[in-house]
């Protein structure tokens, strides 16, 4: 039951933070749906891959935000076939995808281990 809900809450967080992800993205300009659909599916599967994971490196913050990071660099990369804009070079958008996802990755884990109790099992 708590690996259960801990799954739910970390994927649930994973969506949340997959719309602020949106939101800070369409902050300039409108954004195309398979765009919208690829922000919010990344930031979810975050939360889904911190909410089956248990694997423990030295402390659960440097392994959630190893975690952000891992799973941010789909998005990252897909960031690079985006044209340039006067706000963000290529470099910048690759740079930012992942220093984002890694803290949504320490944020997801937050909530879930510390918000609703639900941590991980060894």
């Amino acid at each position: 039951m708590k690996k259960t809900k801990r799954i739910i809450v970390a994927t649930l967080s994973g969506v949340l933070f997959g719309f602020v992800c949106f939101g800070i993205a369409s902050s300039s300009g409108k954004l195309a749906w398979p765009i919208v659909f690829q922000l919010i599916t990344s930031r979810t599967v975050i939360g889904f891959a911190i909410g089956i994971s248990c694997i423990s490196v030295v402390h659960w913050s440097i392994n959630e935000v190893m975690m952000g990071m891992i799973f941010s660099f789909p998005l990252a990369f897909s960031g690079l076939m985006a044209s340039e804009t006067l706000q963000f070079s290529k470099a910048s958008m690759f740079i930012w995808t992942i220093i984002l996802g890694m803290i949504y990755g320490l944020l997801i884990e937050v909530i879930t281990s510390v918000v609703f109790k639900a941590k991980a099992e060894d």
